[in-house]
């Protein structure tokens, strides 16, 4: 499967959110009052426990030192984060409420289905994208295959008797496994959980057989011996775990990667966005920080908020050409 670069489709775009970027050196609510003055809420689109959940809360540990309040993580899982982006998205404008944000929410969700209750253009002011990273082809361990050399013939013989999990409809991890699947000419049934960390441990109890998962949520239980790593979805090795074949090694031209931002509700003052931007690119620039993303696979790719709504639309164009070449469609 062969999708053609979104950047140029967008080569001749102008964001809709350019006009959010400004400069101010005290940010504000917009009536002269400081920011912030109590507690940021930040929603997460998800359950507890997977590797969203990490960054989430590295990042509200910093922010909240950064800010001098403290950042409360709200998970609101369901319906492939269509429950918590659309809480968000009905929020307050006022720089209390951000919202997690992961290709599922912003970029694949608009394409994957004919109705959603939140439009990611419309209602929301992005501040940053926070990183980029790989997610790991994962297997029970009593699969017999070891490798994903291994993986494809045996699967074929096996035609849609095997079964993968993923966290959510339109997911990354689902979306990951529908091109490894397209490109390997194999036949797999899915089946989507609303999150990461319940499909995760379905895995493990052997309910379902293969997966893919984020380094940072599921390296642990691969050095346990509890999980089956057979690949990594970069086009190379990832540093954090040199050991493990790239998919690509095997399946020449494979790469899927996924990525972690932050966004507000729409009509929230410039100032806000500017100073949360600055405050997160400390954050995740810190050399501890830098440092326990890398160990989780993750890579810190802080951006400005026009940048990152550029981002997001050339996302939205890749996903829409990949859900249509897989087929997928939801009413």
């Amino acid at each position: 499967m062969r999708i053609i670069p979104a950047a140029l489709v967008l080569a001749t775009l102008v964001s809709p959110w350019a006009c959010n970027a400004a400069h101010a050196q005290v940010a504000s609510t917009g009536s002269g009052q400081a920011y912030p003055t109590k507690p940021v809420r930040l929603i997460v689109p998800y359950p507890p426990g997977g590797g969203t959940d990490i960054v989430a809360r590295l990042l509200a540990q910093k922010l909240s030192g950064a800010l001098g309040q403290q950042i409360v993580v709200d998970h609101r899982g369901g319906a492939n984060a269509i429950i918590g982006t659309e809480l968000a998205a009905r929020a307050a404008a006022d720089g209390y409420t951000l919202l997690f944000a992961l290709p599922a929410n912003m970029a694949v969700n608009p394409g994957l289905y004919a109705k959603l209750p939140y439009d990611p253009l419309r209602d929301f002011a992005p501040i940053t994208q926070l990183n980029t990273f790989p997610m790991l082809l994962l297997a029970h361990p009593a699969l017999p295959p070891a490798t994903v050399a291994e993986l494809v013939p045996f699967a074929r013989a096996q035609a849609g008797k095997l079964n993968f999990a993923s966290s959510g409809d339109g997911s990354g991890p689902h979306l990951a496994m529908a091109l490894f699947t397209a490109m390997a000419k194999i036949e797999l049934t899915h089946v989507p959980y609303k999150g990461g960390a319940p499909a995760v441990n379905d895995l493990i109890a052997g309910q379902v057989q293969l997966m893919t998962g984020t380094l940072m949520s599921t390296l642990p239980f691969v050095r346990a011996n509890r999980l089956k790593a057979l690949g990594v979805t970069s086009a190379r090795r990832s540093q954090a775990a040199p050991d493990i074949p790239a998919i690509s090694e095997t399946l020449a031209g494979y790469e899927f990667s996924n990525w972690h931002g932050v966004l507000a509700p729409r009509g929230t003052p410039p100032a806000i966005i500017e100073r949360l931007n600055t405050e997160i690119r400390k954050a995740l620039q810190a050399g501890d920080a830098r440092e326990r993303l890398a160990a989780q696979g993750a890579e810190p790719m802080v951006s400005s908020p026009t940048e990152f709504a550029t981002f997001i639309q050339t996302e939205m164009v890749k996903y829409r050409q990949l859900l249509a070449s897989a087929g997928l469609r939801r009413q």
